[in-house]
């Protein structure tokens, strides 16, 4: 079973495509790769070398705008796949300093000064 791009697209309330998006590798999870069985870790291997592996602590979390998630059914044996984009967030700030830091200029003809914004 497959379902088409534009299919996808059309079914999305806001679609965020743009083209930096595949510029870099995607972020790669297995889930339910741990079984012992032979084929189960080809799959997993085949998987991870398909992809360059990232450095934890070198990664830029800037460039990581998608997540591909591989997750096998041991039952049924079947694979699914699920390909996310990610979007990174500023968390803890106050909502006026949020849209700054998204770059997203906020209205601010109802104050006086910026520090209510902040």
């Amino acid at each position: 079973q497959y379902s088409l791009i534009k299919d996808v697209v059309s079914s999305l309330k806001r679609h965020r495509m743009h083209e930096q998006q595949f510029t870099h590798h995607p972020l790669l999870v297995l889930s339910n790769f741990g079984l012992q069985q032979i084929q189960v870790k080809v799959m997993a291997t085949m998987f991870q070398n398909m992809f360059p592996s990232i450095n934890v602590h070198r990664v830029n979390l800037n460039n990581i705008k998608r997540c591909l998630l591989i997750a096998y059914n041991a039952e049924t044996q079947q694979l699914d796949f699920r390909h996310y984009s990610v979007k990174v967030v500023p968390v803890g700030v106050s909502k006026g300093l949020k849209k700054l830091l998204q770059e997203k200029f906020p209205n601010m003809s109802r104050l006086e000064d910026i520090s209510e914004l902040l």
